[in-house]
Formats: structure tokens, sequence, C-alpha cells
């Protein structure tokens, strides 16, 4: 293999067969190859786009950030220490040496490159299917470039080719709206190219495209392009509410209607605590199940991302969606008497994220905390309806009827009254439904920062500098120190 290796990018080549899901694709007994002699038949290909697949695994992360950055939950964890980046986060004094900030940088810029290496390399054979493979490469990479820029604004744009160490240093970061222009630019061709359903479990599909296209629209502000992106979706009647909101996280019922852009865990796979992005499995629902737990229905886990008191007296109680999405311990214990369970010294609020929590029937192997098969949802059909009904009700022509038929689809689902509402008040119905429908998925913290709301309800957020995180110094120091600081760290 070639040495265009950096540590800043953990240009990871060594190839994609070294953490591949099996749930994507199950590959043969593991080797390396020479990069430029690489790519000579399909399968070649097939393995590299499971290569750029395979850095997905990081989405709890971004559960996590998403959702303790806010005023959705807290740290919490075995101590202050345990895992300190988090408790950091969620106090809003995280600075520019921040482990967990690393790994989103690293590991984005990782799948970046896998994406950018098929890329590189799109032209050396044709063969039938080969445009569909070209196409999820392209959606990878805008994805990982949108989960960068939404935690980092501007960031360095590297497209269709490998960087040598010594580029590094002469790479500048570039202006987040070029990084949205080729988000856009890819997606828009992937949807081209991709159909809306696709053979291969786990797979992007123009769905997905279309999705994660209009959520890029959304967060600049571009409304008239998100509306009509959402409802290409809504329009083609591929998706739908399931019947019950309950069902909506279990490894049962994986795959249902609601499902728009997933991400595969098995439980199959083991790993360890000393590399999270090597796991198969699915980090968050053990990290974030109760502490020394016994009894019925639940693992014990790490008491980790608890939801907040504040949360929890959002909902309405007569909402079906507060008990799906917030499990109340001392109710459940109540409940069931034989019910033990211990408080981490991190912080403790009463409450865990019912949606991605161990449970005794979805648990994989040991260590179990590590090894979850629950999927993460990226995108469901309700947050695209979300989306529409805020897209329609900021465009430069509202149709507040059409954001009011889409929000209350929502709600009738959660067995709630229908709103009848306009303006800046269906403005604000619309951001309320979102945190209540979901709530515990990592959206909370960016919705409050691309809103203007998260001064306003975040403690500690300090207006002009903490809608961005800090690029890691580790990071700029690799660069040559050429890349300035986000303002005010």
């Amino acid at each position: 293999m070639t040495k265009k290796i950096t540590s800043l990018f953990i240009l990871i080549f060594i190839f994609p067969s070294i953490f591949s899901c099996k749930k994507f694709l199950d590959i043969d007994p593991l080797y390396t190859q020479d990069a430029e002699n690489y790519f000579l038949t399909p399968l070649d290909y097939d393995r590299a786009l499971t290569g750029a697949y395979d850095l997905l695994q990081s989405s709890f992360m971004t559960v996590w950030v998403g959702e303790i950055a806010s005023d959705n939950s807290i740290a919490g964890g075995e101590s202050v220490n345990d895992t300190e980046g988090l408790h950091e986060i969620d106090n809003m004094n995280h600075d520019a040496v921040n482990n967990e900030l690393r790994s989103i940088f690293r590991w984005n810029y990782s799948g970046i490159t896998r994406a950018n290496y098929l890329l590189e390399f799109k032209d050396n054979i044709d063969f039938e299917g080969k445009d569909k493979i070209i196409a999820q490469a392209r959606f990878l990479r805008a994805y990982y470039y949108f989960e960068l820029v939404k935690y980092f604004g501007d960031v360095p744009l590297v497209i269709d080719k490998r960087i040598g160490a010594d580029e590094v240093t002469k790479i500048d970061r570039t202006p987040k709206s070029e990084v949205y222009a080729q988000i856009e630019k890819d997606l828009i061709y992937a949807a081209s190219i991709l159909d809306w359903k696709n053979p291969t479990k786990g797979r992007i599909t123009k769905g997905a495209c279309l999705a994660l296209l209009g959520k890029a629209y959304l967060y600049q502000n571009k409304f008239d392009a998100a509306a009509m992106t959402f409802d290409q979706i809504i329009d083609q009647n591929e998706y739908m509410l399931i019947d019950k909101y309950t069902d909506l996280f279990t490894v049962a019922n994986e795959g249902h209607t609601e499902t728009v852009f997933d991400i595969q865990y098995t439980g199959a796979e083991g790993g360890g605590y000393d590399c999270l992005i090597c796991l198969e499995g699915n980090a968050a629902p053990g990290f974030q199940g109760i502490r020394q737990f016994e009894g019925p229905t639940y693992g014990d886990g790490n008491s980790y991302n608890l939801p907040t008191q504040n949360l929890y007296d959002a909902f309405n109680p007569s909402d079906l969606r507060r008990d799906a999405s917030i499990l109340d311990i001392e109710a459940f214990k109540n409940a069931n008497p034989s019910v033990k369970y211990a408080e981490g010294g991190g912080g403790h609020t009463g409450y865990y994220n019912n949606k991605y929590i161990k449970k005794k029937a979805e648990i994989g192997l040991p260590d179990n905390d590590l090894t979850s098969p629950v999927n993460y949802h990226v995108i469901r059909y309700a947050d695209v309806l979300l989306m529409a009904a805020e897209a329609h009700n900021r465009a430069t022509s509202p149709d507040d009827a059409k954001a009011t038929n889409y929000l209350n689809q929502v709600r009738k689902r959660a067995k709630m009254s229908e709103i009848n509402a306009s303006g800046n008040q269906l403005t604000e119905a619309i951001w309320a439904e979102r945190r209540l429908e979901l709530s515990g998925e990592g959206h909370r913290f960016f919705d409050l920062v691309r809103t203007g709301k998260a001064a306003q309800s975040i403690d500690g957020f300090v207006t002009g500098k903490h809608e961005l995180f800090p690029i890691p110094q580790v990071e700029i120091d690799l660069a040559g120190g050429n890349w300035n600081q986000n303002k005010n760290y």
C-alpha cells in the first residue's frame, strides 16, 4: 500500500475488510493489497464501499453529544472523570483538548477518506451496477461532511483523492458554504442514480439521499429547496408512520416502513473499550443502560446520557411518547419490587433513554455493553414530516396548511390533539414537536443551535462561541498550525 497517509484524517486504507460490518457484507479472510493494483474487479469496488459504510458505526457519538450538549440529558456515567469529555460538553466548558470531539473529527474524516479512495479509482474498470456503488460512496461522503460541518463549521474539503502528509500542512479550512455545496452536489447525484429500494439490507436508497439533502437545505435556511425536496419523499408514498411508537426502536421490528436511513449493527461480534470505532455492535444502549440493574426487561449498563427532568416535564402526561422515550426508574421499580439498581457518580436524574437502552431480549455477545444489535435511526419518516412542516412554514411563500397537515400526522400517531396554528406560532409548535418526537435520538442540540434557541435553553451556552465545537488542537498541530481555531476557543 502506498504511504499517502496522515494522522489528521486517519487515512485507514489498510482496507475495508479489517473493520467491516457483517450486516453489510460478509468478507473473505483478511488481507492487504497495494492500493494502485486494486479496483480490478467489481468485488473490489463492493469491498471498498463496505469499508466506507463501516465508519457509520460512530453514530453512537452523535446520540451522546446531540443530547448531552442540550437540555435533554446529562452525561452521567460512573464519575465526572468517566469519559470526561462528555462532562465537559455537558457543562459547556469543553475546549480544543477533548477526546470525544477528536474522535468525531477523526472518525468522520476516516469515512471520507474511504469514500474518496473508491472515488479516486472510479474509472479503473466498467461493470454493471458500478454507478450505484459510486452513488452510495458519494452519499456517504456527503453524510460524513454533513456531520463535520454541523459540529465544526469550516472544515478542509478533500474530494476524490488521498492526501499526503506534506499536503496536509498546505490545506486550509474550507468555508462551510463550499462544504455544503459539495454535500448538495453529492446527494443530488446519488439521488438521481439510486432506487427507492435497495435489495441489500442497510444500503442507501433514493429516499435517504433526498432526506439528507432536504436536511442540509434546512440547516442552511434554504426553506424553499428543502420543502420541494421533502415533498418528493412524501409524495412518493414509499414510507409511512408505523402504528405503535413503542415498536420504533426494537431489533424485532427493524426495517419498518418509517425507516428512511438507519445504521446497521450486529450483536454477533465483540470488541473492546480501547477501540469503540472497531465495534460491530451499537455502544449506545449498553452505555445508556441502568447501572448494576437487577430485574425484568432491562440489562445492566453504565448510566450515561440520562434524560433530564426538564425533558420529562416537557411531555403532556397523556403523551404516549413520554414513557416510550424516557424510563422513570423509580416508577418502574414501584411496579416491579424486585428491581435493584445503583446510581452513578457522574450524576443521576432518575431517568434513562428508553429508546436506546440495553434490554434482555436484545443482548449481544460479551462484553454486551458494546455489542447491542439495535440499529440507529439517523432519519425516520416522522423526522421527514416535521422537517417538511418547518420548511413549508418558513418558505418564501409559506404553506401553513401543508405544514400543519404534516405536523398533525405525527401528533395523531402519538394520540395527541391536532394543532391549528399559523406563522410564528406554528413554527414554535413544530420545534416543540421535534423535541418530543425525536428526544434521545441526537438531534436536540443541533436543532437548538440552528433555530437560535440554544442560549435560552442550555445552561452555560455562550452565544458566538458554542454554536460550534472547537477544532481539536492536535489536528491543528498536525496540519502545521495553519488553521484558525473557532471563535472564542
